[in-house]
């Protein structure tokens, strides 16, 4: 365990604000914030030293990510949980407008899906080309699809991502069930054997890096909306009608019946694409 996440650790451990679930779901948050600044290249922190270029760094990352809003602004009140205890509140503002981050929009059923289309072939990455089409197939983040390791996660009928290529640390399953997925699980085979999607002479953060100068290159901007897509067709194979994003029915004018299997649908998506909570799915789905 490196120093800033044992010296957090402390931090919590002697500061118990709060429900247990919020305890915990502040260790969780502090500790990927603490991963994700020693992959941006600060060594040797301890909790004290948290610094407005350490914020910056992180938020500069979370939003190339493509989080929502509502993610981000939970981030950032663990982050000024930190920097209040160690006596460092100015270093952000109590605004989170001033960060660039906008306030919590509602879900409509515009739909944000996105696919690959002819810009795939834009992409002369090997690598990266690759983890699109991972994005696509299983409805990955771009940090899942980059760390994809092919020999580790192929189970067969379902795919297993570990804790740390994920968001949270949150270990999950994702079902193989089309013959496009089969395809794209033995190239991706084929390509990394029994490595990573990250090259061997490269970094995940020099990676990442790679995929974003590519993405910007063949004229691909929010890849996250491949999430989306992922979220609509699993939905109407799970239910046998188009997602509200999609153009199908709103839930409102569901029969029980439908509106069960609707819940149902919704539940599944939420797990797969690594949530806790199926409402969450009406930011891909619609309502």
């Amino acid at each position: 365990m490196d120093d800033l996440t044992y010296t957090l650790r402390q931090l919590c451990q002697r500061n118990r604000d709060g429900s247990h679930n919020t305890q915990a779901d502040r260790m969780r948050s502090l500790s990927l914030a603490a991963r994700q600044l020693r992959e941006a290249g600060f060594r040797q922190m301890k909790a004290s030293s948290l610094k407005g270029k350490h914020v910056q760094a992180l938020l500069d990352r979370w939003q190339g990510e493509g989080l929502s809003s509502g993610t981000i602004k939970n981030r950032l009140s663990h982050l000024r949980w930190w920097a209040e205890k160690i006596g460092k509140a100015g270093i952000l503002p109590a605004d989170n407008t001033q960060l660039g981050v906008a306030e919590r929009r509602y879900v409509t059923n515009i739909s944000k899906a996105q696919e690959l289309g002819t810009g795939l072939e834009q992409v002369t990455d090997a690598h990266v080309r690759m983890s699109l089409q991972l994005q696509a197939a299983f409805g990955l983040r771009r940090e899942e699809a980059i760390k994809f390791q092919p020999s580790y996660a192929n189970r067969g009928d379902h795919i297993a991502l570990k804790g740390s290529w994920t968001k949270g640390g949150r270990e999950r399953t994702v079902p193989v069930i089309t013959a496009e997925q089969r395809d794209v699980l033995q190239a991706a085979h084929r390509l990394a054997g029994t490595g990573s999607l990250i090259p061997a002479d490269k970094t995940f953060i020099q990676q990442r890096h790679v995929y974003d100068g590519q993405c910007k290159a063949a004229g691909l901007s929010n890849m996250h909306g491949l999430r989306h897509q992922y979220a609509q067709s699993r939905y109407e194979a799970l239910t046998g009608w188009k997602a509200p994003a999609a153009g199908g029915p709103q839930r409102q004018s569901l029969t029980m019946p439908q509106r069960l299997l609707d819940t149902e649908a919704r539940e599944s998506i939420s797990k797969e694409l690594g949530h806790n909570r199926a409402g969450i799915v009406s930011a891909y789905c619609g309502r």
